[in-house]
């Protein structure tokens, strides 16, 4: 098969520049109003019948049958004894990547999850207690490829934050387990894990069946089927995120081998058709040296097709005036993983406000950072880097206010909440704050 894999080819300097430039960004997040109604369905069949309906998807949607939702359910022996049977090289890799991810979200607790308080010179008390959800769920996608990487990182920030526990759901179509899926799940402190996905899975943690607990929050992607569910069960329960398809933006000087972009570029694509791989270099013989090795290496590929159609369909290779304007289009983008391969990555960090993770330098492949550097490699995709963050043990953890009045401060504080509350007409307010005043019988 004779593959061309043709990313858009744009300049900045181009009259119609800014028209490509849209249309190649564009992308619908909307879900499809079939799916829509047929999620609908599922979560109140889920939400009425419990495991029976979990059941039922089950055996319709991934071929597994099972007369009881406990024997879908995941022991730790059975984890364990994956993580045991797994080559030396592969216990070892998991081991050392969950390490990395676990002391790199250690050390976010430290910088942010810690409660703190204060008391003003009238004695109040004023702070904020930080405390772990309860329970949570993560999700596991399953079925066309496997993701232990996305164990690690949804249920270590969660154990790391204290959570009591953790409940994964992973659907094995027609039951077939992936070994390192349940060697991660042990090595990440899961609590318990089914053998379910889809839109029955969300339905079965938001709200709880005869075997499957009820979670506070729920994490992780999947399918169009899995992102709608998301939707629908927030409020009931809170989520992470509704994830879009995986983007890549490479920030080029042209001073990286021209193969090592490629592949940079590459590693997004292949996830799926949808995916965008983007280039944005000063250096039009640079681009033109890129696509020379995408041309190269594309039949070396065993995700050919996928790449191929990738970048076809929703791929870029920019030209730009400079390395300043480059990433002033990079923070218009806000992708969801942004490299800057560059000699001096440190020089151009200061300018980009906007992505999800930061890849600094040419050594920096964004594959380290989906498996082993540490951050998490759940991200905000679809320009939602300009308002949302990484997952993180921030995502597990909820503040409370604390809030101790001394009975000097009530006096200062009572006459301005009796103005404020008065001023709303809401007298009761007024009233409660006014019986505290030293002058209140008066």
């Amino acid at each position: 098969m004779n593959l061309i894999a043709a990313p858009a080819r744009l300049s900045t300097s181009e009259a119609d520049f800014e028209a490509r430039f849209q249309a190649r960004l564009h992308w619908s997040g909307e879900t499809d109003a079939a799916i829509e109604q047929r999620v609908a369905e599922i979560l109140a069949d889920v939400r009425q019948r419990g495991d029976a309906a979990v059941l039922d998807y089950t055996a319709r949607f991934d071929g597994l049958q099972a007369s009881s939702l406990k024997d879908l359910e995941l022991t730790q022996a059975e984890l364990k004894a994956a993580f045991d049977a797994l080559p030396a090289v592969q216990r070892e890799a998991l081991q050392a990547a969950a390490q990395r991810v676990r002391s790199y979200h250690e050390a976010q607790k430290k910088a942010s999850g810690e409660s703190w308080s204060y008391r003003d010179a009238d004695g109040t008390l004023l702070g904020q207690k930080v405390t772990p959800l309860d329970r949570v769920g993560i999700y596991v996608p399953g079925g066309k490829a496997a993701y232990p990487s996305s164990v690690l990182m949804n249920a270590i920030p969660a154990h790391v934050a204290g959570v009591g526990e953790i409940i994964m759901v992973v659907p094995t179509p027609r039951g077939e387990k992936n070994p390192l899926v349940l060697a991660a799940a042990y090595v990440a402190g899961v609590t318990r894990a089914f053998t379910i996905g889809g839109a029955q899975a969300v339905a079965a943690l938001a709200y709880g069946t005869q075997t499957v607990p009820k979670v506070d929050k729920i994490t992780g992607p999947g399918n169009a089927y899995v992102a709608s569910a998301k939707k629908h069960v927030f409020g009931q329960v809170g989520i992470d995120m509704i994830a879009g398809p995986s983007e890549i933006l490479v920030l080029a000087d042209g001073t990286t081998p021209a193969d090592w972009v490629a592949m940079d570029l590459f590693s997004q694509a292949e996830h799926d058709e949808l995916a965008q791989s983007i280039l944005l270099c000063p250096d039009a013989t640079y681009i033109e040296a890129v696509q020379r090795e995408i041309d190269r290496l594309l039949p070396t590929m065993p995700r050919a097709e996928i790449i191929a159609k990738s970048l076809t369909g929703r791929g870029a290779l920019i030209h730009t005036r400079s390395m300043e304007e480059a990433c002033d289009i990079s923070n218009r983008i806000a992708p969801e993983h942004l490299e800057v391969s560059s000699r001096e990555p440190h020089k151009w960090e200061p300018l980009l406000k906007h992505a999800g993770a930061i890849f600094l330098g040419a050594y920096t492949s964004e594959s380290l950072g989906d498996y082993c550097a540490g951050p998490n490699h759940v991200l905000p995709t679809s320009g939602t880097a300009r308002f949302s963050s990484p997952l993180g043990v921030y995502d597990f953890q909820k503040r409370s206010s604390l809030i101790e009045v001394s009975e000097a401060g009530a006096q200062t504080l009572g006459q301005i909440a009796s103005v404020l509350a008065h001023g709303e007409g809401l007298q009761a307010h007024a009233r409660a704050a006014e019986m505290r005043l030293k002058d209140a019988k008066k």
